[in-house]
């Protein structure tokens, strides 16, 4: 059956990275690269002796070899680290996420991959962003529910229900990426993979449906402070510069009106997932991180 790895560029704390790693691992990855985006990441040296995983500094060297020098946004460094990743094809199949996305599968994720067609050069999975639940046993990165992006005019109905005065600020009906993440198959001449999607010939590639058995849980905002913490970032430099409305309502918002949006938009309410449930835009899962950490570093992470 095929292998898979996975690719991720990150800068995070060492238990997240650990959280990531023993995940993907115990769901069946062949190996997983991690590129350390700060090369002197404190986490480095512990993903180093981790079985299955490759630790790549990021430092000026890596970057002179891989894009002639650093790029300045996080978003081309992602892109840049995989296309080398992906040119090397160390496995079939090569998943790209990010360290706070959990890949999940319906059976066996290495013979779903046999049952790919071969004219696929990759296959989505569809995005499901955790939601804030106070008063859950931590997990490193803790929740239970998930709700699905609800994009288009067909949602438009559903993200009024869910999401109140704040609809229009979501067209997507997620707060972060509505796109999803891709395995892509190695070996396919002129195919340069993407965060989201891939170039071939210089052509942007349809992505496609979501696989029905794929499922990416994306812990992007479940954690209140730690959102608040990250969002001059993302303002700037991350996901909501791309959502111009989003944008300038957070950026001009007091904190009593951020404090209002997170808990419209990403609080587990009882009528919100009956909303999502009734639609089938709800997942619960619970992922055992910590568990999965112990049983890969024999409780030592």
């Amino acid at each position: 059956m095929a292998d898979w790895g996975v690719c991720c560029t990150l800068k995070a704390p060492a238990e997240q990275m650990l959280a990531f790693v023993a995940h993907h691992r115990a769901l069946g990855a062949a190996h997983v690269w991690l590129h350390f985006d700060n090369p002197d990441d404190p986490a480095l040296p512990v993903a180093s002796r981790l079985p299955g995983v490759t630790a790549i500094r990021c430092d000026a060297d890596w970057w002179q070899e891989t894009a002639d020098g650093r790029p300045g946004k996080h978003q081309v460094r992602q892109s840049a680290n995989i296309a080398a990743l992906y040119e090397k094809a160390p496995l079939p199949w090569l998943l790209h996420a990010d360290v706070d996305e959990f890949l999940l599968a319906e059976g066996d994720l290495s013979a779903l991959l046999d049952s790919v067609p071969p004219a696929l050069p990759f296959i989505r999975a569809r995005p499901w962003e955790a939601l804030h639940e106070p008063g859950l046993p931590d997990d490193i990165l803790t929740a239970r529910h998930f709700r699905a992006a609800l994009p288009g005019a067909r949602n438009a109905g559903l993200r009024q229900r869910i999401f109140g005065r704040y609809a229009s600020l979501l067209p997507n009906g997620a707060l972060s990426h509505s796109a999803g993440k891709c395995l892509f198959r190695t070996g396919i001449a002129d195919l340069k993979p993407r965060i989201h999607g891939a170039f071939l010939q210089g052509n942007r590639l349809d992505g496609g449906d979501f696989h029905p058995a794929l499922t990416l849980l994306h812990f992007h905002a479940q954690d209140r402070d730690d959102w608040l913490a990250r969002l001059p970032f993302r303002l700037k430099r991350g996901a909501y510069q791309f959502n111009p409305a989003l944008a300038d309502f957070l950026q001009s918002a007091t904190q009593d009106e951020l404090d209002a949006f997170y808990l419209a938009v990403q609080s587990v309410r009882p009528e919100t997932l009956a909303t999502l449930a009734e639609v089938g835009a709800l997942r619960s899962e619970q992922l055992g991180l910590r568990a999965k950490v112990a049983a890969l570093t024999g409780g030592t992470g």
